[in-house]
């Protein structure tokens, strides 16, 4: 109680500080909740970056391919002229 005032009002200031140390203990809790939610969402970004490079490379020589698969074509039709010629 605080005598001060000659009325016997409790004194609530250490109960305050009591829990500003239970107030700190959640508040790194909290950080480090954050800080592993933020580790977690870096990493899961890293992983999808690294999957669209890939789905891009794979885009980007597919025409390269069918290019390919059309010049392959073209000389099968003519390698089956040529044979059905002899």
């Amino acid at each position: 109680m605080d005598e001060r005032n000659g009325i016997g009002i409790p004194d609530h200031r250490a109960a305050v500080s009591g829990g500003g140390h239970a107030e700190q203990s959640s508040v790194r809790r909290r950080e480090n909740a954050l800080r592993t939610a933020q580790a977690v969402t870096d990493e899961q970004l890293r992983q999808l970056t690294r999957e669209v490079r890939e789905h891009n490379n794979f885009a980007r020589r597919m025409p390269v391919v069918e290019e390919q698969i059309k010049v392959i074509n073209h000389r099968l039709e003519d390698l089956e002229k040529e044979g059905a010629k002899s």
